[in-house]
């Protein structure tokens, strides 16, 4: 090393509360530390998502959302991001099955996840499974409706795509950027990311309820649980995502 080369700093370790809040480079430290003392993946997974705080963060310059409008906890992706960290310290195979199926590895009920993860973060949970998943289970299962009849109505697979909302919602979509932006001060534009795009479609569902008859929520609920019903096993999560960023492309040109 020449006179003019500065020494090389020691790698600063990342200090770790044993108890509360974690913020994002605590609890990858933590989540790594669990796994290496030979803790179960999951159960370590859980209780570092229990103690997680931030409700988004930059990553390569991207914005990852876990926490939409405030309300609505997407846990699997902050499940991604947590096992992405961890790397070959956890076993890929379950890692996918949780990933991409949404399955755990073990049999767990709805109270002990909820035990797991603590009762705010699973009613956030409950919001987004029934503002994100179902809603967009509900415009796909429109989509398919407003293409069998093809033959009758002309759509086109792109005019399918915005053809569903007004289905859905009972306005053109353009009304709904529209009142997505007055509301929100946010504009749907063809740059949109999932999370931004998740987060359009939880102010549709709430959108939905407030203004669409309670006789035809029920309806379009129950079209978007039976869509799901023939989703499972397919590997779910990433057939719904992939859909999400499709429309996502489709819709805000």
């Amino acid at each position: 090393m020449s006179a003019n080369t500065p020494p090389v700093a020691d790698a600063v370790e990342v200090h770790v509360p044993a108890e509360g809040p974690l913020l994002p480079e605590q609890a990858v430290e933590a989540y790594r530390r669990a796994l290496r003392r030979g803790e179960d993946w999951y159960d370590a997974l859980l209780a570092v998502v229990a103690r997680w705080v931030a409700p988004s963060e930059f990553m390569d310059g991207v914005e990852q959302v876990y926490l939409l409008g405030g309300e609505a906890f997407d846990w699997l992706r902050l499940a991604q991001r947590l096992i992405e960290a961890a790397g070959d310290l956890v076993p890929q195979a379950e890692v996918e099955r949780l990933l991409l199926m949404g399955l755990p590895p073990r049999t767990e009920t709805e109270e002990e996840f909820e035990q797991a993860i603590g009762p705010a973060k699973y009613r956030a949970h409950l919001n987004f499974q029934y503002g994100v998943v179902v809603e967009e289970l509900l415009l796909l299962a429109t989509e398919l409706e407003l293409l069998k009849a093809g033959g009758l109505t002309h759509y086109g697979r792109r005019n399918v795509d915005v053809a569903a909302y007004e289905h859905v919602y009972g306005k053109p979509l353009d009304e709904l950027k529209a009142l997505y932006l007055l509301d929100q001060g946010i504009e749907v534009t063809d740059e949109m990311g999932l999370g931004a795009m998740q987060a359009f479609t939880y102010w549709l569902s709430k959108y939905r309820l407030k203004t669409v008859e309670p006789a035809r929520v029920a309806s379009d609920t129950k079209k978007a649980m039976q869509m799901m019903a023939r989703l499972e096993g397919n590997r779910a999560r990433a057939d719904r995502q992939a859909q999400a960023r499709r429309r996502a492309g489709s819709i805000a040109g």
